[in-house]
């Protein structure tokens, strides 16, 4: 463990598999999370613009371990209390993958698209921008949902991708996903006072958001630097 502050956030960095074992069952009331995509072997590489910093078209060596959502099944359902909710970021190339391995252990699963505003540009102009990314969304009758009017509860969320200055640079995480967002999962999924868990923490945005909402926060991350960044936000705003 990295950091501790018993009353507010808990940064274990090491394998969430591993964490979820001693975790007590029935102790979270939301798991939101944004696992690797497994997408790196779609990957190019690079895109060199003239005049302009290179396109960034790889994503990191942590991505390319397979994820198989089938292995987290049985601790996610543990660890949920029976009001709880499940958010989990997934890739279209594992969206199925995650419904084989969950729709039937969940009265509901409901597919989100946060549309980014400002996507990377399509250098060669031979398809659509990559402007849509998903989540999942799990959960039992009479879970916790803050909803608001029919207008705000469509399941479809705009704004920008995460750029500076609340993008890091260092350690730089290239899925570092916005607070705009994150705030807005954590308030309808959530009550004030309940215990958020993000077992792929990267560089602790779900944590931020978390204190900033006054939840409680605890998070798993295996990036020693990455789990150090996350701890810095977060006791920056205690």
């Amino acid at each position: 463990m990295i950091s501790e502050n018993h009353s507010i956030y808990k940064l274990f960095n090491e394998d969430c598999k591993c964490l979820m074992k001693r975790m007590p069952s029935q102790s979270v009331d939301l798991i939101l999370t944004d696992p690797p995509y497994n997408i790196s072997q779609y990957s190019t590489g690079n895109i060199s613009r003239e005049g302009k910093t290179a396109l960034n078209n790889d994503i990191a060596d942590w991505d390319k371990e397979k994820i198989n959502p089938v292995e987290y099944v049985n601790a996610f359902k543990r660890i949920i209390k029976p009001k709880g909710n499940i958010i989990i970021f997934a890739g279209y190339n594992q969206i199925g993958e995650w419904h084989k391995a969950f729709d039937n252990e969940f009265d509901t699963f409901q597919m989100f698209v946060w549309h980014k505003t400002n996507p990377p540009p399509k250098i060669y102009k031979n398809g659509f921008l990559n402007s849509c990314e998903f989540a999942i969304f799990l959960w039992n009758k009479g879970h916790i949902w803050n909803f608001l009017s029919q207008d705000e509860m469509h399941n479809f969320f705009e704004c920008p991708i995460c750029s500076y200055p609340e993008r890091l640079k260092e350690p730089f995480h290239a899925t570092q996903k916005p607070l705009k967002l994150i705030n807005y999962f954590i308030n309808i999924a959530s009550n004030p006072r309940a215990i958020v868990f993000d077992p792929f923490m990267g560089v602790g945005t779900t944590g931020v958001s978390a204190v900033l909402n006054r939840r409680k926060f605890i998070g798993a991350e295996i990036n020693f630097d990455y789990t150090m960044a996350a701890n810095r936000r977060i006791s920056e705003i205690i």
